[in-house]
């Protein structure tokens, strides 16, 4: 075969090829996104630093490695979901919630579920602290499942609905390890 026309036909196969290999993480979320998306990231983002915040002081709290390992688990877990849902607002043109909660509760925000008023939580130690901080979670991550649930049902896109698939799935399982902490 002729040199020249296989250059002509490899080159745009090679391109095609290299074009179809690109990072997906370098892709911009999917276009395909509706209000609920919208309502669903800019609600979960100070619910997120909610159960982040209250995760935070656990170790200072209580000697139950068992209540350190899971706000460690939670923080881990919620950290990295906050910026990708900060990402995807950006990306939609839509604003980012403020950063932090500043001891908001559900009546100040909206009503968003789960939301716990923590006042107090510092001044128990112990028991007495694992039991509150497992219950006001427990409290926390009903509410998170709740508005998962409501992007799964009204969502478009494939990547929101994606991770509250995941934030059902975790804090589901999280939530029966509480109850099983709290010996219930």
């Amino acid at each position: 075969m002729n040199r020249k026309f296989l250059a002509g036909i490899a080159a745009p196969a090679i391109a095609a090829v290299l074009v179809g290999c690109s990072s997906p993480s370098a892709a911009p979320p999917a276009a395909d996104h509706n209000a609920a998306d919208v309502t669903f990231a800019q609600d979960m983002v100070p619910h997120h630093r909610q159960a982040v915040e209250m995760s935070g002081p656990v170790p200072q709290h209580t000697g139950d490695q068992r209540v350190i390992t899971l706000a460690k688990q939670i923080q881990q877990a919620q950290q990295p979901e906050i910026d990708q849902l900060t990402a995807w607002l950006k990306a939609w043109g839509a604003p980012a919630p403020s950063t932090g909660m500043g001891g908001m509760t559900g009546m100040e925000h909206g009503q968003m579920p789960g939301l716990v008023d923590t006042a107090g939580l510092d001044e128990l130690h112990d028991a007495a602290y694992d039991r509150k901080w497992l219950e006001l979670m427990i409290q926390h991550h009903s509410g998170a499942v709740a508005m998962a649930r409501t992007e799964l049902a009204q969502g478009s896109s494939v990547d929101a609905k994606a991770m509250a698939q995941r934030i059902v799935d975790t804090q589901e399982a999280e939530i029966t390890t509480m109850k099983s902490l709290l010996g219930g």
